[in-house]
């Protein structure tokens, strides 16, 4: 099973971006954050013509989820992260697809830090780690896949000193997303590539792409009842490239199929 995340930065402007991308990589699975769109403007048909079944949760302007499968519709198990009832925010969406819980993520970018979004960033950090223990504990395969901003290491940016101040770099962040992997979430892009630099993010200013000065913001964590089906994982850089494309590369996962 190939299954993809990828920060398309308005779902309805960078639409042909999306089509071309979904015919080209063919996932079997699309986590898609930063929709920019209400329900009722989310582009069903277009999605369905391409192959692909899809559940969402918009937000006007800005935040929004979606899951898109490939000849089948996804089976929604929970909309929105527990733990604070009044976060309206859309960011977190999950379902079931062949024996798999997908859970999408759109982590709150927190900027300017500190201040009240980087408190927000903070505690929505803390929900997420809180529900993922719960995860763990129930012993099946999970794959949480999103835009975490976060920039979990030094490897994973082109000028860490320019970064440390950033709430996608703060101290703070990076060790909530080290905890993560403490406790048994395996981050599959780094297990495959253990020393390359990897980006998932180019800013569209001050020539990010032409230079290579990249992050990577976009990533996996694997519960260990799916991790051992790890057999590839990469980022389709090239669609970065692309014209009027989203700031963001789509980064993917290959998982082996389950034994028996």
């Amino acid at each position: 099973m190939k299954i993809a995340t990828f920060n398309i930065n308005g779902v309805n402007g960078r639409l042909p971006v999306l089509l071309r991308w979904l015919e080209k990589a063919s996932p079997d699975v699309a986590c898609l954050q930063e929709l920019k769109a209400p329900d009722e403007r989310f582009p069903r048909r277009e999605i369905e013509k391409a192959g692909y079944g899809a559940i969402w949760q918009g937000q006007k302007s800005w935040n929004g989820v979606a899951i898109l499968a490939k000849g089948r519709d996804p089976l929604v198990t929970r909309r929105g992260l527990p733990g604070d009832v009044d976060d309206a925010q859309s960011r977190y969406l999950e379902a079931a697809i062949e024996g798999i819980l997908v859970g999408c993520l759109y982590l709150p970018n927190g900027n300017p830090a500190p201040g009240p979004k980087f408190d927000y960033k903070l505690r929505w950090i803390q929900r997420l780690t809180t529900y993922a223990e719960e995860l763990l504990e129930l012993d099946i395969p999970v794959v949480l896949a999103g835009d975490y901003n976060i920039i979990p290491t030094d490897l994973d940016v082109y000028k860490p000193e320019r970064w440390r101040r950033d709430a996608l770099f703060r101290p703070e962040v990076r060790e909530a997303f080290k905890a993560l992997t403490e406790e048994g979430w395996v981050d599959a892009l780094r297990t495959l590539h253990p020393d390359e630099r990897l980006y998932t993010f180019w800013d569209y200013f001050r020539n990010a792409w032409g230079r290579d000065a990249g992050l990577r913001l976009d990533h996996f964590l694997l519960s260990p009842s799916v991790a051992h089906r790890l057999s590839a994982a990469g980022v389709d850089k090239p669609v970065r490239g692309w014209d009027k494309t989203s700031d963001h590369a789509p980064a993917w996962i290959e998982l082996a199929d389950a034994e028996g």
